[in-house]
Order: C-alpha cells, then structure tokens, then sequence
C-alpha cells in the first residue's frame, strides 16, 4: 500500500471554497475508486490557511487512476483559485 501526504497552503478567504470542493471531491474518491483506502483533509491548528491531505491507496496503479480521473481533473481547476502556491506532495510505502 502507497500513503501520499499533501502539504497545501490556501489563500486567505479561500479556506471555505477549498473545504467545499474537498468534501465533495472525497465523497466522489470514496464512491468511484475501489483502490483508494482513505481520502481525508485536517487543517493546521496553529495555521488556518494550511492543510494536510492525507491519502492511502491499494497500489500504484490505484494512485494513477486516482490521478487521470475526470472528478480529480474538476477539482485541481477549482482548487487553483485556493491555492497559494504549489502543493508538496510526498509518496511513502505503507508499513
């Protein structure tokens, strides 16, 4: 199994948009990809405007799959408008 940590910093008065289309983002993940494990998002305690995307999945096929999806495609052009700056996304083996 393949975890993938999301590092995202949002632009501030983007923090409800980006909730939004996260939560309607993971309910399409949970309902359409067999191979994806656990799909959540936890916001910064001390910071507000930073979040951490934590993913796990059966395979790396089930992450490619994942990643050429149409409801995935939607969200990253939505999320655009949030982010403030690059995601930093980190692949580690499940032990």
């Amino acid at each position: 199994m393949i975890c993938v940590l999301v590092k995202v910093k949002v632009k501030k008065n983007k923090q409800k948009k980006f909730e939004e289309i996260f939560k309607s983002l993971s309910k399409e993940i949970r309902e359409n990809e067999k191979g994806n494990i656990f799909y959540q998002v936890a916001r910064d305690r001390e910071n507000s405007l930073k979040y951490l995307i934590l993913e796990k999945f059966v395979d790396l096929d089930s992450i490619k799959e994942h990643s050429r999806s149409k409801h995935v495609a939607e969200a990253r052009k939505l999320f655009k408008d949030c982010f403030d700056g690059e995601p930093i996304i980190r692949h580690y083996d499940s032990l």
